[in-house]
């Protein structure tokens, strides 16, 4: 049980101030990026009309998601925001299937992931809204319907961000531990293969989506 809440920590002095990396995570989130290379360049290479098994899992999977960008957002938007989307989906999908494999981590159980997520997509979508409304419009829309509600209305938008960030966080996080306290407790024989499947797999999956689909509507919202 002193895995849980263990962590890999370099802590660097930076002018009086520590600066403190997860270096689990870092590595992690490293090999995923890696993963996501290799199988792009694979699905990418020699693509033929006949396509090999890799090349359509590719073309399923970015398919699937432009036409779910593409109905939230509208063909135009669709092509600007489409590749992000399907290397967010990509990304977390496989963060969240990496604790599958022993003595590696998934780095979404790390809030620092999730949040950094969070704010990238609040940035892109508020920024999609700048550019879609212009800035006037953009800003007015934060004094509706009255202009006393402006406060509300920023709280109401940063709130998203904690939302969005701490719902795959918790998730990820506490199948995580739970596979680790039932492992303890039942040696690693019964339950776990059925937790790793769940926690892992389905959870995994559903989470990536509804993180990626949750981001595609904050976009929606700015845009239209």
């Amino acid at each position: 049980m002193g895995e849980l809440g263990k962590l890999h920590q370099l802590i660097i002095p930076f002018f009086g101030h520590t600066i403190t990396l997860n270096l689990e995570v870092m590595i992690m989130t490293w090999i995923v990026f890696i993963v996501l290379i290799i199988l792009g360049l694979f699905a990418s290479r020699k693509r033929q009309i006949l396509p090999r098994p890799i090349q359509v899992l590719g073309e399923l999977i970015v398919s699937m998601l432009y036409g779910l960008t593409e109905d939230a957002l509208g063909k135009k938007h669709a092509k600007k925001y489409a590749p992000m989307v399907c290397a967010l989906f990509m990304f977390l999908l496989l963060s969240n299937w990496l604790g599958l494999i022993p003595h590696l981590d998934e780095p979404t159980k790390d809030l620092n992931t999730t949040l950094g997520l969070g704010v990238m997509g609040f940035v892109i979508a508020h920024y999609a809204g700048i550019k879609s409304k212009g800035f006037k419009a953009y800003i007015s829309e934060y004094f509706q319907p009255i202009f006393f509600m402006m406060p509300l209305n920023v709280i109401g938008e940063l709130a998203k961000i904690v939302s969005i960030s701490f719902r795959l966080f918790v998730n990820i996080m506490g199948g995580s531990n739970i596979i680790l306290v039932e492992s303890y407790l039942t040696y690693s024989v019964a339950l776990p293969p059925f937790l790793y499947a769940f926690f892992g797999l389905f959870v995994g999956t559903i989470q990536a989506f509804v993180f990626t689909m949750l981001t595609v509507v904050y976009i929606s919202v700015q845009v239209k």
